[in-house]
């Protein structure tokens, strides 16, 4: 009888070891899967992305993302083409608060008219990456606006496309119909893939605020990029993301501040505010320029301070 029992139990302790051991090796392989992709990313941030100004205090800024503390960020939407050392066409400052879960974005038109850091004349504002790269962009953006930037991120605007067809597509809110040959543009929410996405925020001629305009969807754009990107959670496609944002990107931040980005800011999102400075357009020695007044100047420093209080 004894020897029936022992014989029964057998199989199912069989089992056993055969399900755990299926177990260990299903872990073991998520384990390798999870550390390369998170090898590949932080090597990917470190040593492509991250790219160090002096205007910038890292060790200050270090300390305000380690207790949430509110962040300025410029973001800097380059054209970039060979044998041209390109131009910021889009400059934002992005302002996270975590402790009110707000976000408050800042269009800067291009054509402003202020003084470039570094050179000490005044030209178009997108100049001054032109002249010094991110860092003269930041040190003129803080001198504008007087503020404190703590990182800054810069988008090949080429890379747009390749990064909104790797999210899938994004959606922004149109205010004007129109149709550019190829796509229609409806009012309303549109959704959109790479090439309608380029479409949408490289239009001119057909919109009636002219530069204001592109501004403005430039700036629904990242928005609808934002939105995207924190509700995608496919960890397989984190590498395809990854590769594309290393191939077209630069900032300040290396992977461990944007992991605390990611843990303490990522909620900011819930509540979002835009504006777009606002100027009078003139022309000086044949070249346009928009004329920022020192009310809306003051104007725009008080919306980033109090966001950042």
């Amino acid at each position: 009888m004894n020897e029936k029992r022992a014989h029964r139990k057998k199989p199912k302790r069989r089992f056993l070891k055969i399900f755990m051991a299926v177990v260990v090796v299903v872990i073991a392989g998520v384990s390798i899967y999870a550390f390369s992709i998170y090898g590949n990313a932080k090597d990917t941030v470190n040593e492509e992305m991250h790219e160090p100004v002096d205007s910038i205090d890292r060790n200050t800024t270090k300390r305000k993302m380690e207790t949430s503390k509110p962040l300025n960020i410029l973001l800097l939407g380059v054209d970039e083409r060979e044998n041209d050392s390109g131009r910021s066409d889009a400059l934002m400052v992005l302002s996270l608060n975590p402790k009110k879960d707000s976000m408050q974005l800042v269009s800067i038109p291009r054509d402003t008219r202020t003084t470039i850091v570094g050179k000490g004349f005044e030209d178009k504002i997108n100049h001054a990456y032109a002249f010094g790269g991110s860092d003269m962009s930041v040190a003129t953006v803080e001198s504008f606006l007087d503020i404190e930037l703590d990182h800054y991120v810069r988008m090949n605007m080429e890379g747009l496309k390749e990064l909104v067809d790797k999210l899938g597509t994004i959606n922004v809110d149109n205010e004007i119909a129109w149709n550019d040959g190829k796509y229609d543009f409806n009012e309303g929410s549109v959704e959109m893939d790479g090439d309608k996405t380029m479409a949408y925020v490289r239009m001119r001629k057909q919109d009636p605020n002219g530069d204001f305009g592109r501004t403005e969807r430039q700036r629904k754009v990242i928005q609808g990029i934002i939105e995207r990107g924190a509700s995608v959670g496919s960890v397989t496609k984190i590498n395809d993301y990854i590769d594309v944002l290393g191939n077209n990107m630069k900032t300040t931040m290396d992977f461990d501040d944007m992991k605390r980005l990611f843990n303490s800011y990522r909620d900011t999102r819930k509540n979002i505010a835009s504006y777009q400075m606002k100027g009078n357009g003139t022309n000086i020695d044949g070249t346009y320029y928009l004329m920022v007044s020192e009310d809306e100047v003051a104007k725009v420093h008080g919306m980033v301070s109090k966001e950042k209080s």
